[in-house]
């Protein structure tokens, strides 16, 4: 009784045996979903951080006199 058939099934169940999956972890999906919360925090709080540095920047100069915030006159339309 030695037909491919056998062997391949043969082959599968020795196979199966050998590498048992674990079942899940409860700890370690609460780890993992803390892990990308505080790296998707981070992210956004780098995103934050850059926008607040502009800002400041903006003024910093607007008080040096170096740039103007000035409503001037729009050139004419071109047809």
């Amino acid at each position: 009784m030695s037909t491919t058939a056998h062997k391949v099934a043969t082959h599968a169940a020795a196979t199966a045996r050998g590498r048992r999956r674990r079942p899940p972890s409860v700890l370690r999906e609460i780890v993992y979903g803390m892990s990308l919360g505080l790296l998707a925090g981070y992210l956004w709080k780098l995103h934050h951080w850059s926008n607040h540095r502009r800002t400041r920047e903006f003024y910093s100069l607007l008080d040096q006199g170096k740039i103007t915030v000035v409503a001037g006159d729009e050139p004419p339309a071109r047809c």
